[in-house]
């Protein structure tokens, strides 16, 4: 059998340095979403879902077998702070935090894992990201 196949799906999280909220506005944090999903389509790890709220971000995301985890997340980090400092000046300090975590998600958790994402907001009134 010469063909491979992997379906790995992971959770990444990560945050913004020092949980600073520099995604507060709704507007700026769609976009961060879709420039995320744009770096990891790049880099063949297409993304089901991409949410999170002013200081962080959470991707649902089928990772690739040819890449590392550290590569991509450093690839997503580098590429999106850069992106982000383009906007405009209130952008110009921002940073993401040095670490992050990661999970894998079986195939039967994927739709439990993407109601989680896709409910940020309303989950994050009740619990802090921080707790």
């Amino acid at each position: 059998m010469s063909q491979s196949l992997a379906q790995i799906h992971i959770h990444i999280i990560f945050s913004t340095k020092h949980r600073r909220p520099f995604l507060i506005d709704d507007n700026i944090r769609g976009e961060m979403h879709a420039y995320l999903a744009a770096v990891l389509k790049e880099n063949d790890c297409p993304a089901r879902i991409i949410g999170g709220c002013s200081d962080h971000v959470h991707i649902l995301c089928r990772f690739s077998r040819m890449n590392t985890l550290a590569k991509i997340i450093a690839e997503i980090k580098r590429s999106s702070s850069k992106w982000i400092k383009s906007k405009g000046p209130e952008f110009i300090l921002f940073q993401w935090q040095n670490g992050y975590g990661a999970f894998s998600v079986s195939f039967s958790g994927i739709s439990a894992t993407h109601k989680y994402i896709m409910d940020q907001a309303k989950h994050h009134k009740r619990i802090s990201f921080q707790d």
